[in-house]
């Protein structure tokens, strides 16, 4: 997919360099299933990368950066996670180029490297997509070889959008995973329209279904839903062992790493025997055997109550049911500009992916609860009772790769 668009009669407010780096900032803070981090970034410097950009974007630009997947920090553990991994970057992107746009710097043409992209960029036999790396990629040997490009931008000193991005970096550092209990007092209908209505500058090709769930039958429902089939995610091995080993001893430990979460941010502030029990009880061996007397159902249950007292729930839906590389990027788009205006109104929101990481579980909430399309987010949304701690980032994660 190719999209373009011109704007050459004014000066961006800084040099690309600059942009890209106070961009860059705000964009890592984006959210990420266990805060892997899944993205990369490149830009095309060399006159073999930049004549590459140039041929799959048809254009001539000043400028040429390139999304990628991070194979060396995806999930790979459920079939799902393939999904979750290109939302997560479609939200890191949609940031990046908001941050830029309000500097001045614009995109003037887009390609998303999709199956039919050339090189190497494509699907590979396991039907993932390709491996994007050494001589297989269309960007020559400077790219990373555990990259897979996902999609490239061509962009032109123009008009600033007039978003400040001083309001785009604070909201970033607000917006926060908030896992503990929401106050009661229901989110306006208005607010919950205006998000509604929230979308990226190409919501309008192939759009993504938006759902609030308020009524107290429909909220009941859903938490039952949790409580009865969230328990498989505790107990499927793969899985559970993939999470684990992102869970760590402490912030320190997890400002050291730069990425996954403590158990405070699953559970709130405890002492430290406390912690060292809940690390214990989450331990895979420990879980596998906790399993066979029903702990996966405590879990489950646990997680249903946090629900049943949270005022909405909202769901989002691929329009199509099996969605290509380009709509899993609207998507991150259209999460991206819902979170971050959540976050201006004071919201939080918790990602309740469990119940839709186990494509049968997907389908029967789908039509339990009659959601429209193929669903890729659930959360819950509310005023959050209690400050979360943050999430830390990796070292390089506001950085890039010149290629």
């Amino acid at each position: 997919m190719t999209t373009r668009r011109t704007d050459r009669t004014a000066a961006p407010v800084s040099t690309f360099t600059e942009a890209l780096e106070a961009a860059a900032g705000p964009a890592a803070l984006s959210p990420s299933s266990h805060n892997c981090q899944p993205w990369g970034l490149g830009r095309a410097e060399t006159a073999a990368a930049r004549r590459a950009a140039a041929d799959l974007t048809g254009e001539d630009a000043d400028e040429y950066l390139v999304l990628a997947l991070d194979r060396g920090r995806e999930l790979t553990a459920l079939a799902a996670h393939a999904v979750e991994m290109e939302v997560s970057c479609g939200i890191y992107w949609r940031i990046l180029l908001r941050g830029l746009a309000a500097q001045g710097w614009t995109p003037t043409a887009m390609r998303v490297l999709d199956d039919d992209a050339p090189s190497g960029a494509g699907a590979g036999a396991d039907g993932r997509p390709g491996d994007g790396g050494g001589g297989g990629s269309p960007f020559g040997a400077g790219w990373p070889t555990a990259w897979v490009p996902l999609c490239v931008v061509a962009l032109r000193p123009g008009a600033p959008s007039g978003e400040r991005l001083d309001d785009l970096r604070e909201t970033a550092r607000a917006r926060r995973t908030h896992r503990g209990p929401y106050r009661p007092q229901p989110v306006p209908s208005d607010l919950l329209r205006d998000l509604a209505g929230t979308g990226s500058a190409e919501a309008g090709e192939g759009p993504v279904h938006v759902r609030h769930l308020t009524e107290p039958g429909d909220l009941r429902a859903f938490a039952a839903f949790v409580a009865r089939h969230a328990g498989r995610d505790f107990g499927h091995r793969a899985a559970w062992r993939e999470t684990h080993s992102f869970l760590r001893r402490d912030l320190a430990d997890a400002s050291v790493r730069g990425d996954g979460f403590t158990p405070e941010q699953l559970f709130g502030p405890m002492s430290r025997p406390r912690r060292a029990l809940m690390r214990c009880a989450l331990a895979p061996a420990t879980m596998n055997l906790l399993g066979k007397v029903g702990y996966h159902r405590v879990l489950a249950a646990g997680l249903a109550d946090l629900v049943r007292r949270t005022p909405a729930v909202v769901t989002m839906g691929f329009a199509g049911r099996a969605p290509g590389r380009a709509e899993l990027l609207r998507g991150g788009a259209r999460l991206a500009d819902y979170w971050w205006r959540a976050t201006r109104h004071g919201l939080s929101l918790h990602p309740v992916s469990i119940v839709i990481q186990h494509e049968d579980l997907r389908a029967r909430l789908e039509r339990e609860l009659s959601l429209p399309g193929r669903t890729f987010f659930v959360s819950r949304v509310g005023a959050a009772g209690a400050p979360a701690p943050r999430s830390h980032r990796r070292a390089d994660a506001a950085g890039h790769v010149a290629f």
